[in-house]
């Protein structure tokens, strides 16, 4: 036998064949086992179809006003498009510890405590991957928004959902998560005003929790990106409260009060030690947040306030008008008082969540979320959202009724 018959080539054609690339099966098991999100499952269902009016999308249906768009243009045309700090432009960061000084009383460092991030929901995942370590375990108020759990997930945590209660307002109480805290609790979740039930804590509610925030030394993550859109009085943030500014990770940003959706700017605040943390991650994952973005929230923060109250005016009128609208049809709503949705009872109809709203949506043309979406105990709930115009809102509320007298309802 010659050397050419037992060479590599010989060697590698008498080996077994390889098996058939599987690339499932490298696939991370926390990201495969992971439920997709309800929102965007459901809404799988709408692409292609005509004459929907739609009451599920999370946004304001304003345009950004004008002159923040031309902040950005003006940013553009003079080249400001390189990287800016990992924590965000300094005169982004100053601005917003003046206006947080103005609206909570609460100061925060610029340089140490304040960290502009892709949007709150990259805040979301930071505060959990900065401070999570593997089998830690959070409270997650529920129904919430749909990120909470998987990002708690994905961060090696173990996420612990307790229900709030149609009864209470769906107030977050002490008794709805004393019996989920153990040694493993490290986190609780705020989100106030809340996705998807609208509901709002006072600073009379976040002193019942704060003991039992303290007695077993808790990390708070308050989401308060609806902050602005307050009705009935004036929003409380849980850092207000007397030594709970350093055990909270306060987010924010500008999406639902400045109509920034698509621009992508949040916000951290908090102790130094834990925004630097999740500044670590943030300048891995993200370097930083789109600088033209950030110019135009500078914009926005100085000189956006007559706007965003013109758009919670409205809001706010569209509120009441669909409410009562919704309780003249039979089905029982809570009434909102934050951000801008609705979240009515459909249980009289005697169909699940899921089925109202995809039947509601195949039969009548009118796309709402299954309460379902946002944790167990949003069941027999829809969520409507009332950023749309007052003539879609009235043309949606005929519908339903249509929709709930062919039921019999």
């Amino acid at each position: 036998m010659n050397e050419s018959e037992t060479g590599p080539k010989n060697k590698r054609m008498e080996m077994e064949k390889p098996a058939i690339w599987q690339p499932e099966s490298h696939i991370s098991a926390t990201v495969r086992d992971m439920p997709p999100s309800g929102i965007r499952k459901f809404f799988d269902i709408v692409v292609g179809m005509e004459d929907v009016i739609s009451l599920g999308v999370g946004e304001p249906d304003f345009p950004t006003p004008w002159h923040i768009r031309e902040a950005c243009i003006y940013s553009l045309e003079g080249g400001h498009t390189s990287y800016t700090s990992n924590k965000g432009l300094p005169e982004l960061r100053e601005i917003l510890a003046e206006s947080t000084s103005e609206d909570l009383g609460l100061d925060y460092d610029p340089e140490e405590e304040i960290l502009i991030t892709t949007g709150v929901s990259e805040a979301v995942d930071l505060a959990f991957r900065a401070t999570l370590n593997p089998g830690d375990e959070v409270i997650v108020p529920q129904p919430c928004y749909v990120a909470y759990v998987p990002d708690v997930l994905l961060a090696g945590g173990v996420a612990r959902p307790v229900a709030t209660r149609l009864s209470e307002e769906f107030k977050l109480r002490p008794e709805d998560f004393r019996d989920a805290i153990n040694e493993k609790t490290k986190a609780l979740v705020l989100s106030y005003p809340n996705n998807p039930t609208g509901a709002i804590m006072t600073r009379e509610d976040l002193e019942e929790i704060a003991d039992l925030v303290v007695e077993n030394d808790l990390l708070v993550i308050s989401d308060e990106v609806y902050d602005k859109l307050t009705y009935d009085g004036k929003h409380a943030s849980f850092a207000q409260l007397e030594g709970m500014r350093e055990r909270t990770v306060l987010l924010n940003g500008l999406s639902k009060s400045c109509a920034m959706t698509g621009w992508r700017i949040g916000y951290a605040l908090g102790d130094p030690a834990i925004v630097g943390a999740m500044t670590k991650v943030h300048q891995y994952t993200m370097l930083c947040a789109p600088t033209m973005s950030q110019v135009a929230a500078v914009e926005a923060l100085r000189r956006g306030e007559p706007e965003m109250k013109a758009m919670k005016r409205e809001y706010d009128r569209r509120r009441r008008l669909f409410v009562s609208e919704l309780v003249r049809l039979g089905l029982p709503c809570f009434e909102p008082k934050g951000a801008f949705y609705a979240f009515p009872s459909i249980e009289g109809t005697g169909l699940t969540s899921e089925e109202f709203a995809e039947q509601l949506l195949r039969v009548q043309r009118v796309a709402a979320v299954p309460g379902n979406a946002f944790g167990e105990s949003g069941e027999g709930f829809i969520r409507c959202s009332y950023a749309t115009s007052r003539e879609e809102i009235l043309e949606a509320v005929d519908r339903i009724e249509r929709f709930l007298a062919d039921l019999g309802a």
